[in-house]
C-alpha cells in the first residue's frame, strides 16, 4: 500500500486580507470555498466556464474576479503565479488532480476538494462567531463527518459569542493591570464567563458587563475551593456536564487509579495532575494525607479537583474528605457521578431490578480487612428477591461465592462479573456462584471489576 503524506491543515488564523487565492470551478463545491475565503477577506480569482447563481452575484458586485475559461494548462500557468493558495473545486476529479499537480510544480499550496491524495493542505469545517473561530477536521478522511460535527458544535454556541469575545478583548488590559497574578486573572475571567457578566456582554450591555467584571475583580481573593467530582465508571461520555465544566476550570487534579487516560485527557491542559490512587495492598497516598493535601492546596488559593471513579459517595471515601474540609473551613462542591453498579450493569445488559425476581438492590464492598477476612452482612445478602452488587471483590471472589452459598444461596444461583465496565475493552462473564470464581481465574479477570449476584442475570439482554 502506498503511503500518502497527510495534508497540512489550512491555517485558520492565517491573515488573507488582499491575498490572491485561485479557485478552480464555478459550481456549488467552489462556492462553498469562496464563501469561506471571502469571510477571510481574500482576493479571490475564479476560473470557470460558467458560474452558478451565487457566484455570479459575487462576480457582478466585484467580490470575486471571474476568468471565464476552462481550466486548461495555458490558462492555469498564466494565472497561478503569484497566488498564495489554490483550490481545485470542480466536480471532475481528473481536472482537480491535473490542477493540483500543476500547483505543486509551482510550489503553491493546493487543496483538491474531497480528495486528500493530491492535496498539500486541507480546510477544516469552520464555525465563525466574530473573533471566535472554531475548526474541526478529520485530516481529510471524512469531510461529511467534520461538517456534521460542526453542526453539532455550532448548535451549542450561544448567540452573541462574537460580541462577548470583543468585550473580553477590550477588557484584557484593564483586567491585567488589576490582576497581575496569572492564576487570579484566570479565575476572574472564568467567574465572569460563568455568570451574568458574560450574558450581559452577549446582549451588548457593555456598561453592565463592565460593572459585573469590576465587582468580580474586587471580590476575588486567593481563597481556594475543593470540588469532589464523580467521573463515572470509565466511559468518558458518561461524564456529567457539570463534571466536565469543573475539569476545565481546575488548577490541579488529584485523581485515582481507576480513572482511564481518556478521562484525564478532558482535564484542562495546564492543570497539575497528582496521582493519589490506591492499589490493593499498596497505597500511593494514605487517605489522611489526601485529606491534608486537599486542605493545603485550597489554602494556597487553588481550585482543587478531587476526581474519583464512579460516585464520590459510593465507596469513594467522599464523606471522609468532606469532613476534613468542613473541619478546616474549606469551601467545597460535590458533583455526583454514575456509580459503577449502574453504569456497568447497563453496559452489560443486566437490569439491577426486575419485577419478576428482584424488588431490591444491595451495594456492598468486597474489600477484605487487613487480616484477609471478609465481614459482610451475609444473611442479608443471601436472599432471593434482590440483586447484590459487590465492589472491589475480585481478589476475594472465591470466598465471596463460598460464603453466599454457605448462607443459603444455591450453587446454581446466577452470578456475573463485569471487568473494565463501560470501556471499549469491557468483558462480561456470566455463570453461577458455584463456578464463577473458576471462570474468572481461567479468564484472567482483574481489577477494576464488578460482581453481580441475582436472578436478574437470567434477564440479561445484548443489543444485536
Amino acid at each position: 500500500m502506498t503511503n500518502i503524506p497527510e495534508p497540512a491543515w489550512f491555517p485558520i488564523a492565517l491573515r488573507l486580507d488582499d491575498v490572491r487565492v485561485l479557485v478552480i470551478g464555478g459550481g456549488m463545491i467552489a462556492a462553498n470555498k469562496v464563501r469561506l475565503l471571502l469571510a477571510h477577506r481574500a482576493k479571490v480569482e475564479v476560473v470557470a466556464g460558467r458560474l452558478d447563481a451565487e457566484m455570479q452575484v459575487w462576480a457582478e458586485d466585484g467580490s470575486i474576479t471571474h476568468v471565464a475559461s476552462t481550466a486548461d494548462d495555458t490558462t492555469l500557468r498564466t494565472i497561478m503565479p503569484g497566488c498564495r493558495l489554490v483550490y481545485a473545486a470542480t466536480d471532475d476529479r481528473a481536472v482537480n488532480r491535473t490542477a493540483a499537480a500543476l500547483a505543486q510544480e509551482m510550489n503553491i499550496p493546493v487543496c483538491a476538494v474531497d480528495d486528500p491524495q493530491p492535496s498539500t493542505f486541507i480546510t477544516p469545517a469552520q464555525i465563525h462567531r466574530g473573533l471566535v473561530r472554531i475548526a474541526i477536521s478529520t485530516g481529510g478522511a471524512a469531510p461529511v463527518l467534520a461538517r456534521r460535527l460542526r453542526e453539532q458544535v455550532e448548535s451549542t454556541i450561544p448567540d452573541g459569542t462574537g460580541e462577548l469575545a470583543v468585550f473580553m478583548q477590550q477588557q484584557r488590559e484593564h483586567v491585567g493591570a488589576a490582576c497581575p497574578d496569572i492564576s487570579r486573572r484566570r479565575q476572574v475571567w472564568e467567574t465572569f464567563l460563568d455568570g451574568a457578566g458574560a450574558q450581559a456582554a452577549r446582549r451588548g450591555e457593555i456598561e453592565r458587563a463592565r460593572a459585573i467584571l469590576d465587582d468580580i475583580i474586587a471580590s476575588t481573593g486567593t481563597r481556594g475551593e475543593v470540588w469532589l467530582v464523580g467521573a463515572g465508571p470509565g466511559d468518558p461520555d458518561l461524564l456529567t456536564l457539570r463534571a466536565l465544566h469543573l475539569m476545565q476550570n481546575a488548577d490541579c487534579v488529584l485523581y485515582d487509579q481507576l480513572l482511564s487516560p481518556a478521562l484525564l485527557d478532558r482535564v484542562r491542559r495546564d492543570a497539575e495532575l497528582v496521582f493519589v490512587g490506591k492499589r490493593r495492598n499498596k497505597h500511593t497516598m494514605p487517605q489522611q494525607e489526601i485529606n491534608a493535601e486537599l486542605v493545603r492546596r485550597a489554602r494556597m488559593g487553588q481550585r482543587v479537583l478531587r476526581l474519583k471513579g464512579g460516585d464520590p459517595f459510593v465507596f469513594g471515601r467522599g464523606g471522609e474528605e468532606i469532613e476534613a474540609l468542613l473541619d478546616s473551613a474549606i469551601p467545597f462542591q460535590v458533583v455526583p457521578g454514575i456509580t459503577a453498579a449502574n453504569g456497568c450493569a447497563a453496559y452489560a445488559g443486566i437490569p439491577l431490578t426486575h419485577r419478576d425476581c428482584a424488588q431490591a438492590c444491595m451495594f456492598v464492598t468486597g474489600h477484605a480487612r487487613a487480616d484477609g477476612t471478609l465481614h459482610l452482612p451475609w444473611d442479608s445478602m443471601a436472599r432471593p428477591g434482590q440483586t447484590v452488587v459487590i465492589y472491589m471483590g475480585v481478589s476475594a471472589l472465591p470466598a465471596l461465592c463460598a460464603q453466599l452459598m454457605t448462607h443459603g444461596l444455591p450453587a446454581d444461583w446466577p452470578a456475573a462479573i463485569v471487568e473494565r465496565g463501560t470501556r471499549a475493552d469491557q468483558r462480561v462473564l456470566t455463570g453461577t456462584l458455584g463456578g464463577l470464581a473458576r471462570q474468572a481465574a481461567d479468564a484472567g479477570v482483574g481489577s477494576p471489576a464488578l460482581i453481580i449476584v441475582g436472578e436478574v442475570i437470567r434477564h440479561r439482554v445484548i443489543s444485536p
